[in-house]
């Protein structure tokens, strides 16, 4: 069967420094996430587990250790080829949601999509009917309600058809039946192809997940989350 990983992660280190103190946020995280995988991320606060998403993501820099997109090497560049290979592969759903609140959600949607240039895109009105939207894309964020702002944070990650979609605790506010539409619609885009990494607590989006990988004080905990495999060589996104 031929390699479908999508997402590798090679022994991960973050260092923080402020003044004489040293915090080791990632201590030689490794991983993989392959297509149409739903990977569940889980630990206690203070673990690492949002540290982990933005350097997958391509937000943050790790301070050792590399991350690879569709074999594409995405850590270790300057902050603009990161955003492009971001926009281009990578749908990201924040805590804090994604959404810019001056802008209407179809607005959002096009803002993304305009920053993966060349990249095939459904149209922002296709979107928010796949997540429950329909008729919402004038809407501002401050006119929807909780359940509305996660599913058109999910629209605007999805905005240009990633590879990965990385969603750090995209059910932590909402009521459990919203919880269950947001974990379907995640579910959904993973079969049609799409890696899902999901950093949770939820205990509902962890029995939607194909795999669990713990963590603590920095380091997986349980079984090995990565093979050992060679990677290719960098090649242009």
């Amino acid at each position: 069967m031929a390699d479908e990983t999508v997402l590798t992660a090679r022994e991960l280190y973050r260092f923080y420094r402020a003044g004489e103190e040293e915090t080791l946020a990632l201590r030689g995280v490794s991983l993989r996430v392959r297509r149409g995988e739903t990977v569940a991320v889980v630990g206690p606060s203070g673990s690492g587990k949002s540290t982990l998403l933005a350097c997958l993501a391509g937000l943050d820099e790790p301070s050792g250790g590399e991350v690879r997109v569709g074999g594409v090497r995405i850590s270790h560049r300057p902050e603009t080829e990161r955003a492009r290979l971001r926009a281009r592969h990578i749908g990201v759903l924040l805590q804090t949601r994604n959404l810019l609140p001056h802008m209407s959600v179809g607005d959002n949607i096009r803002l993304a999509q305009r920053a993966a240039a060349g990249r095939p895109a459904v149209s922002a009105k296709k979107l928010l009917g796949q997540v429950d939207l329909a008729g919402r894309g004038h809407a501002l964020p401050r006119q929807l309600s909780g359940g509305e702002l996660a599913r058109a944070g999910l629209a605007v990650a999805l905005a240009n058809s990633p590879d990965i979609l990385l969603a750090d605790e995209p059910t932590g506010e909402l009521d459990g039946e919203t919880e269950q539409a947001v974990l379907a619609l995640l579910h959904d885009r993973a079969a049609r192809g799409c890696a899902v990494l999901i950093v949770t607590h939820s205990a509902a989006a962890v029995r939607v997940a194909d795999r669990v990988i713990g963590l603590e004080d920095g380091r997986t905990v349980g079984a090995p989350a990565e093979p050992d495999r060679q990677e290719a060589p960098d090649v242009t996104a």
